[in-house]
């Protein structure tokens, strides 16, 4: 099955770079489809750390070709920083190794003033975005106006930045009264932007159909999570993107059939980060352990993230909207030492139980989870095969595969490459 998607089964951060970076080493193309910088993958790889924003997490295989789809919106500047850090860690980052979509959108300066007054506009009502200039980047692209990766092919190109600087100076002074931005200055940075990535931007469409005509192994990389999906996820709480399965084809300009296997990555526990809704969340000392053990803080704002028990009706949505193959199962050792632990199944609204997981943002606020309790475990879970894990790790996984439906195929008990267990 040439073609793997990976999809965040939850709402993000459920350490999907770590998985994509495992299952890249036998991939010939890894393939990033939605989102941006606001995105934040960590690797592990021989006690180093690796942190990957837009890049996708296969660059550290050198016989692998990384693709920038047309679905993300691409910082420039943010871009050549995570190159730049790279090379200087001796990666390869030359053309032959990277490929971005001529169609991607850019997200320039003013996108990031315009997230910042926007969310200061909203006050306590605030989305809680990363202020990288998503949510305004997607709105240029729905309204057409957004300048796109093959602009930088054009030789006008600085004009184009000077014209779209203009236009965006007029929200930030009259609607949001904040300072504007020098057109001149913007359109000499990026035109310096333009010329080091002209050699990387390609018509990715082809490139990706041709290689999987061929029988090559494709991997496909989504940021975010499917409850952050712009039209499925917890709205308005949500991304700027389609974080989900079905943003996969669109994002990378292939067809639904070059996807064969779909692999949805879940925390053992739940976690989101910002404003929003979370049933199951706990603050107290049980969230504080899985904040310290699991190392909760995100890798792109370093905010704390908020911890709670792991939500299974959230899980078996993502298995209907995704259509998963498979579940890969992450940070299970971060559970180590609870003694008793609790499953959501379902949610309590007034006389009502229901067992599906609603998107309304609004409605998630009144359900009260309803739990099912298991027994925990003490034991370290530094093993490498499925007959090692203490008897009620293997009862807890079992739970989730009963209450899913969809078998746990990839099993981390810890943040090193190596530290998974295969089923």
């Amino acid at each position: 099955m040439p073609g793997t998607l990976i999809i965040g089964a939850q709402w993000g951060d459920e350490a999907k770079g770590k998985i994509t970076d495992m299952l890249a080493s036998k991939a010939d193309i890894v393939a990033r489809y939605q989102g941006g910088d606001n995105a934040g993958h960590t690797v592990v790889v021989g006690g180093q750390t690796w942190k990957f924003h837009l890049i996708p997490s296969g660059i550290l295989y050198p016989r692998v070709l990384c693709v920038l789809g047309n679905g993300m919106v691409i910082n420039p500047k943010r871009l050549w920083e995570e190159l730049d850090s790279l090379s200087a860690r001796g990666v390869d980052i030359s053309p032959s190794r990277l490929k971005i979509s001529r169609q991607a959108h850019l997200i320039m300066p003013y996108h990031l003033a315009l997230d910042g007054a926007s969310e200061a506009a909203l006050g306590q009502a605030k989305i809680g975005t990363t202020k990288r200039g998503i949510g305004p980047a997607y709105m240029d692209k729905m309204s057409r106006q957004g300048l796109r990766a093959w602009d930088m092919l054009r030789p006008d190109f600085r004009q184009r930045v000077i014209r779209a600087v203009e236009q965006k100076n007029i929200w930030l002074e009259r609607v949001y009264a904040e300072p504007t931005l020098d057109p001149q200055a913007v359109a000499d940075e990026y035109a310096g932007y333009a010329e080091r990535m002209r050699p990387y931007i390609a018509d990715i469409s082809p490139l990706l159909y041709d290689a999987y005509v061929a029988g090559k192994e494709l991997l496909y990389e989504g940021g975010q999570g499917t409850l952050l999906d712009i039209d499925l996820g917890s709205y308005p709480y949500v991304t700027s993107s389609s974080a989900s399965a079905g943003g996969a084809a669109a994002g990378l300009g292939i067809g639904p059939r070059c996807i064969d296997r779909i692999i949805g990555v879940a925390k053992s526990y739940q976690t989101r980060v910002g404003s929003g809704p979370f049933p199951t969340e706990l603050l107290d000392e049980i969230g504080d352990h899985m904040v310290d053990r699991g190392a909760e803080f995100g890798t792109t704002t370093g905010r704390r993230r908020r911890c709670g028990w792991l939500d299974l009706a959230t899980l078996r949505y993502s298995a209907r909207v995704n259509g998963l193959t498979e579940i890969a199962l992450t940070k299970l050792d971060v559970l180590s030492g609870l003694n008793r632990l609790r499953t959501c199944n379902a949610y309590q609204v007034g006389g009502e139980t229901w067992t599906d997981w609603p998107a309304d943002g609004e409605a998630l606020e009144g359900c009260a989870p309803v739990y099912e309790e298991l027994p925990g475990w003490e034991e370290d879970l530094a093993v490498s095969a499925w007959e090692e894990l203490p008897a009620e790790t293997r009862a807890y996984i079992a739970h989730i595969e009963q209450r899913v439906g969809v078998p746990v195929k990839l099993i981390s008990v810890g943040p090193d490459r190596d530290q998974t267990i295969y089923r």
